[in-house]
């Protein structure tokens, strides 16, 4: 294994703890009968590895950090949702960083930093916004065999906590990105994509 690969592998693992984190220790449940929905900050760092380090492996960064999040807490029946979506986002957000936009590139870009990072993270973040209420009640209907009136009710509230989860991730995800990459630019740890 050569020591950029190397490097991305640590920050990944990195990054799914930091999801983990996230999710598990800073969130706000939302009991919605017998079900649960959160605001959470694991989504931030999901949007933030693939940032940092490209979509597939922030992607997997985000749904294994996130997917065992869900297994230790009492959010085990959403795991293959969470790995299967987690992994999108971060797919997403690396396509339109890294190839839309070359935030990775030392050349000029045509989109300021600031503005290529904000709508990198948006549409990660708006497909997310969109996919976990329809994933989720199509999942909880056909799946875990709920009621479609419970599995409606269910995709509503998660609607709901998703879309201000997706905000604060946007605008923290930002934050962090355009605060950390030119120190980790300087002292030579931003991996090669």
């Amino acid at each position: 294994m050569n020591k950029h690969s190397l490097r991305k592998l640590c920050m990944a693992a990195l990054f799914a703890a930091l999801c983990y984190i996230g999710f598990t220790f800073c969130k706000i449940d939302i009991p919605v009968g017998a079900e649960k929905t959160a605001f959470h900050l694991g989504n931030v760092f999901c949007v933030l590895a693939a940032l940092f380090i490209g979509g597939f492996w922030g992607g997997m960064a985000g749904a294994v950090g996130m997917t065992i999040a869900d297994l230790t807490t009492a959010y085990v029946t959403s795991a293959p949702k969470t790995f299967v979506l987690k992994l999108c986002i971060g797919l997403i957000v690396g396509l339109i960083a890294h190839k839309g936009f070359g935030i990775s590139q030392e050349k000029a870009r045509k989109v300021p930093m600031p503005v290529a990072t904000v709508l990198s993270c948006a549409g990660g973040m708006a497909f997310n916004v969109v996919a976990d209420p329809v994933v989720g009640y199509f999942y909880k209907m056909y799946i875990l065999g709920v009621p479609q009136q419970a599995a409606g009710i269910w995709a509503k509230m998660g609607a709901v906590t998703t879309a201000v989860n997706a905000i604060i991730a946007v605008i923290a995800a930002t934050v962090f990105y355009l605060a950390l990459r030119p120190a980790l630019k300087r002292s030579n740890l931003l991996p090669q994509l």
